[in-house]
């Protein structure tokens, strides 16, 4: 049996319920992307940057991971602001926008009802995810968002997350030599409770891009 390739194909069968989701989606919406949403960036990224699903509206329709919700204007930008992008962001995949040293990828690849996966969901997903983090050899940081991605983050690398509790701002160093940051979510609800500020979130990239050289 082959290894497992660093990309879901975009018509993954793995997860039922996401599958029967998809379909829904598809007969509504034929013109959306609906499927597994790629990783985007840079092949050779020192940063990679892990969310925790595609959401219906956003990657599940456009097929760019954060791009079509809000929370990609406030991730793209911040990354932008670091120097691991260029370009103008204007949530359409043929926008031009280019990530520098840097990817974005999702525990879980294909979008899931109320933007929850379950934990078998997440858990079949992983295989993808811990592939995609052997692939980038230039690798010297991972930046997850939220709590779901920074445990799917660890058990990729084999590690139990009760030792690497979350908290925005955390620091975690990987068996493999590189660092983990935990950040809130950016998602609307975050920003708009200020949970998570534009200055919190910047803070962790700062660190990120500190980590990257």
């Amino acid at each position: 049996m082959s290894a497992t390739p660093p990309e879901a194909p975009p018509k993954c069968p793995l997860c039922p319920r996401l599958v029967a989701y998809r379909l829904e989606n598809e007969h509504a919406h034929p013109e959306w992307f609906n499927g597994a949403a790629p990783s985007f960036g840079d092949p050779g990224a020192r940063l990679l940057v892990v969310g925790l699903a595609p959401g219906r509206t956003g990657a599940n329709r456009t097929g760019r991971p954060f791009t079509g919700d809000y929370a990609g204007e406030l991730l793209y930008g911040t990354l932008k602001k670091f120097g691991f992008a260029k370009g103008e962001y204007r949530a359409d995949p043929n926008d031009g926008f280019t990530l520098i040293g840097a990817m974005i990828t999702n525990a879980v690849r294909c979008a899931p009802p109320e933007n929850k996966p379950t934990p078998e969901e997440t858990k079949t997903c992983r295989p993808f995810l811990s592939a995609r983090i052997a692939a980038l050899t230039q690798l010297k940081v991972i930046v997850a968002l939220g709590a779901i991605a920074h445990e799917n983050v660890l058990r990729a690398h084999n590690i139990k997350p009760n030792g690497f509790k979350f908290a925005h701002a955390a620091e975690s160093a990987l068996p493999s030599g590189q660092m983990l940051l935990s950040s809130y979510h950016c998602s609307r609800y975050n920003t708009q409770t200020r949970r998570l500020t534009p200055e919190m979130f910047e803070a962790v990239f700062a660190r990120a891009a500190q980590i990257a050289g």
